[in-house]
């Protein structure tokens, strides 16, 4: 009997680790709620950050990101005095469908990006916006820049500025 319950234990324990490995895709946005967003008209870009490793992604993270921005009413400055600062992180991995119906050595994979923007109060360095998107991605190269500018528009759909439509 006490076997049985530690084997039902066991069993339990790999269900549960199991399910809490599943990635979950999507994107997740948070801000401070207390913070003044309509105060804020400027911003730059911190070089601290994690950017891509490819130049071209990097160039259209940066350019979609200030489209954003600027839709949002906010100036990119170059230098001087600033409401915020900027940084952004992305990465690149390989996922594995371990629910595929394949052999264990020969399961499906598949990219998935993830990309983090964060904006801080340049004075205090409060964070106040962050964004953070994990998907799968289609890699070739006709497709990278709508898939780049479809989610940093989702990332920022959710400013706390942004009109309702």
């Amino acid at each position: 009997m006490k076997q049985a319950s530690i084997v039902c234990l066991a069993v339990v324990l790999a269900v549960v680790a199991a399910a809490a490995q599943k990635q979950k895709y999507g994107i997740t946005v948070t801000a401070d709620r207390k913070t003044d967003f309509s105060a804020f008209k400027s911003y730059t870009w911190d070089a601290a950050g994690y950017p891509a490793m490819d130049k071209a992604v990097h160039q259209q993270i940066v350019d979609a990101v200030d489209r954003e921005l600027k839709g949002l009413g906010l100036e990119k400055r170059a230098s001087g005095p600033t409401d915020l600062q900027l940084r952004y992180g992305a990465q690149r991995r390989t996922d594995t469908d371990t629910h595929a119906d394949a052999p264990a050595t020969n399961l499906p994979t598949y990219p998935v990006g993830t990309l983090v923007v964060l904006l801080r109060e340049t004075g205090s360095g409060k964070e106040v916006y962050r964004a953070r998107m994990d998907k799968p991605i289609d890699l070739a190269p006709d497709k990278i820049k709508a898939t780049i500018d479809d989610v940093v528009a989702e990332m920022f759909a959710k400013y706390p500025t942004r009109a309702k439509k």
